[in-house]
């Protein structure tokens, strides 16, 4: 998968004009923000773990990490991320453009609520140079989210 395959899958949803390509690379979220102008905060990083052998991903904030206790309070395991070399095809996108659009059937979504904040957010769209922007609402509806969890560090536990 690629940009093009969430490009298909976004505009069946009636969302293509909210996507955008870069001519400077998106990659990382401070990449995402600069291309962008807004706060790193409101880039939604999608992250994929291993749990219970299944492939999940993890939407959360661009300011946010994992808390480590969290996640296994919430999938009673450790958190297992998916080795860069795996993801495209387990997840069908490779790093820098994950995104929860037109992924594999077997692959569960999780929103997570560092994202709740915000009116609108900006995922990846496929590659390290797209990016697409929703509303809350929007987001929940194209990414088929199992459910919204709390897996990340309260703000001040985060790192500066």
């Amino acid at each position: 998968m690629s940009f093009q395959t969430a490009k298909v899958y976004l505009t069946n949803m009636g969302l293509e004009k909210q996507i955008m390509e870069f001519s400077v690379s998106s990659k990382t979220v401070k990449d995402a923000s600069l291309a962008l102008h807004c706060q790193e905060a409101e880039i939604a990083k999608t992250m994929a773990f291993f749990v219970g052998g299944n492939p999940i991903l993890i939407v959360t904030s661009g300011d946010q990490r994992i808390d480590n206790s969290k996640f296994k309070q919430e999938f009673h395991e450790k958190a297992k991320m998916i080795p860069s070399g795996e993801l495209e095809d387990v997840i069908g996108y490779s790093m820098g453009g994950i995104c929860p659009f037109g992924v594999p059937s077997n692959v569960v979504v999780y929103l997570d609520v560092s994202l709740q904040r915000f009116d609108r957010v900006f995922p990846a769209c496929g590659s390290d140079h797209s990016a697409v922007s929703l509303t809350i609402p929007e987001l929940e509806k194209s990414s088929r989210y199992e459910k919204w969890i709390d897996v990340c560090k309260p703000m001040e536990e985060k790192l500066p």
